[in-house]
């Protein structure tokens, strides 16, 4: 090989593993971005602080699902709790303790204070917190902004709406 043919491929290949290097920090990048998903607001009818989803719909969770274990899964649950998922790779924002714990149908969910968050299909507009309370498996609670991710303290109370 001559020296000529050598001085012209080692800078060629330098480039290449320079673009192959930034492609992988990219995608990497890309992979774990932080996403504004929630955001806080005072809520007058529970005299408190809640999280809401980004069209300002109050967001809750079940007193029972805590550690990954979910409870809301069928049909029934869903179509009046809708889980607040984000996609692979997404690092939920907007407020503090926010994270994400994997469904058993395999969405992302993202969570306050280890609790799986959802809206409520009875809440129509910007301040509706018509599912505080609500009992069926457990009790739905809005997340509240600095208390232990739910209006009052959790409890295990079943009955109410019976589900399939």
């Amino acid at each position: 090989m001559s020296a000529t043919l050598t001085r012209v491929r080692r800078p060629a290949l330098f480039t290449v593993a320079l673009l192959i290097a930034l492609a992988a920090a990219t995608s990497l990048s890309a992979a774990n971005r932080s996403k504004a998903v929630v955001r806080t607001a005072k809520n007058a009818t529970l005299a408190k602080t809640i999280l809401v989803n980004l069209n300002g719909r109050t967001l809750y969770g079940l007193s029972v699902e805590v550690r990954g274990k979910f409870i809301c899964t069928d049909g029934a649950c869903l179509a009046i709790w809708h889980p607040l998922v984000v996609g692979k790779g997404i690092k939920p924002t907007g407020a503090p303790r926010l994270a994400t714990v994997r469904r058993p149908d395999g969405r992302l969910q993202v969570s306050y204070k280890g609790r799986p968050l959802y809206t409520f299909s009875g809440d129509k507009r910007r301040g509706d917190a018509k599912g505080e309370g609500f009992m069926d498996v457990g009790t739905w609670h809005a997340a509240a902004v600095g208390s232990g991710g739910s209006s009052t303290p959790t409890t295990t109370t079943p009955g109410g709406y019976p589900y399939p």
